[in-house]
């Protein structure tokens, strides 16, 4: 059983940066496909970013050039930082895992979610 436990959401003005971590446990990293959903205020949905087991990474078109995935194996955590924070990215991140190793097998597994809050 994968679970997926997010930290480091806060609140930050418009500008600023938060680096969220996603520890797992029950399973290796290293063979997960994982990734970054926001829930926003509106109840709406975004997939932010993803990596594959080879490192691949994707990203949504409203994220490009101002948040980084990444992962550490040998701590087995997935990380996102954001730069360049916009009121718009405030929502609940949740962090996503599966076992398929890549994304044409999509998500199996998701986090509690940790809040971030942007201000203008």
């Amino acid at each position: 059983q994968v679970q997926l436990t997010e930290s480091g959401g806060g609140s930050v003005q418009a500008g600023g940066s938060l680096r969220l971590s996603c520890e797992v446990s029950g399973y290796s990293s290293s063979l997960l496909f994982m990734g970054w959903i926001c829930h926003g205020p509106d109840d709406e949905r975004e997939g932010v970013a993803d990596i594959d087991r080879d490192g691949v990474t994707t990203y949504s078109d409203s994220v490009k050039g101002r948040f980084t995935i990444s992962r550490d194996n040998t701590k087995n955590t997935l990380y996102l930082v954001m730069s360049s924070l916009k009121p718009e990215d405030t929502g609940t991140y949740s962090c996503a895992a599966g076992v398929g190793g890549y994304r044409r097998y999509g998500f199996l597994y998701w986090g509690q979610g940790t809040q971030v809050t942007v201000s203008s």
